[in-house]
């Protein structure tokens, strides 16, 4: 049975930072390409960053240099690391894990992150 379960999220202040974690029941861990999708209220979700089996890593252009996203294959989790966050980085984020050549995409329920003072 396929699970993702997210954590780490909460609130956390304008400069703030969080690290999210996601723990993935998939089968073998390690072939799939894992990534952090994020969805604000009223708008679509969208891809925040990804990772590929051989560590080669993807983000939102508007994202680099404050996000990192990084995987520990022996742990089946994936991790983001987000820094100097701000108020419009408040949305639910969600785990993902895909081997979308196979039709594998696999969803985690999300953690919410609200950025406020």
């Amino acid at each position: 049975q396929v699970q993702l379960v997210e954590s780490g999220g909460g609130l956390v202040q304008p400069g703030g930072s969080l690290r999210l974690s996601c723990v993935a029941t998939v089968g073998i861990f390690s072939r799939y390409v894992m990534g952090w999708y994020r969805q604000a209220p009223g708008k679509q979700r969208e891809l925040v960053a990804n990772i590929a089996s051989d560590g080669s890593t993807n983000y939102a252009d508007s994202l680099k240099g404050r996000f990192t996203i990084s995987r520990d294959n022996a742990k089946n989790t994936v991790y983001l690391q987000m820094n100097s966050l701000r108020p419009e980085d408040t949305a639910v984020y969600y785990c993902n894990a895909n081997r979308r050549i196979f039709g594998m995409d696999y969803w985690g329920k999300g953690t919410l992150v609200t950025v406020s003072s």
